[in-house]
Order: structure tokens, then sequence, then C-alpha cells
């Protein structure tokens, strides 16, 4: 059980951490609110980094299921853990965010605008575009695949150090391609706290948007099964 219960600690930290920034630089009476995109991004780099560090020689700290299923169909991990890791992952998910509305309930309270307290929680894209925006969520899990994939080919590579990597990778994604989307490139990452928002009783909560929720689910599985396909033709 250590994996799963690993997967579900790792996603609910990394939730809790995430969608806690965008709260805490979104929401009204947020003593940090305003602070803008840049500590949003480095703090959802830390976010991933900091569980990975934890649970990575448990589980392998992957924390998404788009990551998983890649991993599987490559032969990099086993399929009849998918199962249970993708439960793990939305359900740490859901636990996250509803620790996040916990935590900021007031500010919650004190915010009249809905879209602002949705995006707390789950992502919305620029420009609403369903395809462009599968694609942009679809590039975006590419190059993180393919950039952890390709970490195996550096010698001498350390766990503590490849971490580090990680963290680097989900920040210069949301630095370069974040606008477009919110960059999601997990599909718990966002459809786990989604349903929080659905059935928590935030005041003034407005749409939860189910009708863009494939989008995050789709384009993620997509770039990954991309990523580990175009690895594994690679004569490396």
């Amino acid at each position: 059980m250590l994996p799963y219960i690993a997967e579900f600690l790792g996603t609910m930290l990394l939730i809790l951490l995430g969608d806690g920034v965008v709260a805490n630089v979104t929401l009204n009476k947020s003593g940090m609110k305003g602070a803008g995109s840049v500590q949003i991004t480095f703090a959802w780099g830390l976010a991933v980094m900091i569980p990975a560090c934890i649970f990575g020689a448990a589980s392998g700290a992957s924390f998404n299921p788009a990551l998983t299923l890649a991993l599987a169909i490559d032969g990099s991990f086993a399929w009849f853990m998918v199962p249970g890791y993708i439960i793990a992952q939305f359900a740490g998910a859901f636990v996250g965010a509803c620790l996040v509305y916990l935590l900021f309930k007031g500010q919650f309270d004190a915010t009249d605008d809905a879209a602002v307290k949705r995006g707390v929680f789950c992502t919305a894209p620029s420009i609403r575009n369903r395809g462009l925006n599968i694609l942009s969520e679809a590039i975006g899990t590419f190059v993180l695949v393919f950039a952890i994939k390709g970490m195996g080919n550096v010698p001498g590579l350390t766990d503590g150090l490849g971490k580090f990597i990680v963290f680097g990778i989900i920040v210069s994604i949301g630095m370069s391609l974040g606008g477009l989307t919110g960059y999601a490139i997990n599909p718990a990452r966002d459809l786990g706290p989604r349903l929080a928002h659905a059935v928590l009783p935030i005041r003034g909560k407005g749409s939860s948007d189910w009708d863009y929720g494939i989008v995050p689910l789709v384009g993620p599985i997509l770039g990954a099964i991309a990523a580990v396909a175009l690895y594994a033709a690679i004569p490396w």
C-alpha cells in the first residue's frame, strides 16, 4: 500500500501548495494579494518538487495520471498498479483542494468574483478555443514528460539534483506557456480540484465550467503518450 499512500499524500501536498499560492495571490484579504504570476509560477514548481523529494523513493513521485499512464505504455511502470495510482492521485488532489478552501474560507467569502474563486481550484484558457487549448496542454505535458525521460540520459545525475531539475521544468513550462491555459499538464491537478469546487459550499462560486474540463484531461494524456513514443523512437 505504501506507493498508493505516497501518491495520495504527494498529490495532496502538490495541490495544497499549488492551489494555495493561487488563493494567496488572488483572493481578497490575503496578505499576498497581487503578488503576481511570477510568484505563482515559482510556487507551483516548488509544489511539485517538495512532495517529489519526500515520496520519490516510495512511489516514483508521479502525482500525474498522464505520466503514470505514459510510463506504463512504454514499459517503465507496471500496468497492474496504474488504476490504484490514478485513484490515489485524483483523491489526493480533491483533498488538497478542500484543505485550501478550509484555510482560505474567509478570503473566499471576501471575494466577489466567481471566476477568481474558480481559478484557485482549476485552470481556464485566456482565449477559449478547444482545439488550441488541448494542443497547448498536450505540448506542455510533452515537454514535461520528454524532459523527465531524458534526464535518464545524463550521466551522474543524482536523485536530489533530478528533483531540482523537475522544479526547473515546471517553472519553465509555466513561464513560457502558462498564460495560454494555466498549464494544468496533469489531469488530477485540474479535475480533482474542479470537483472540489463543484461540491464545496463556496459562497457565490458560480459555475465549475465542466465544459472546459475535457481539455486538461485529454491534452495531458495525448502529450504524455507522444513524449514516450518519440523518446522510444530515438536511437539514444
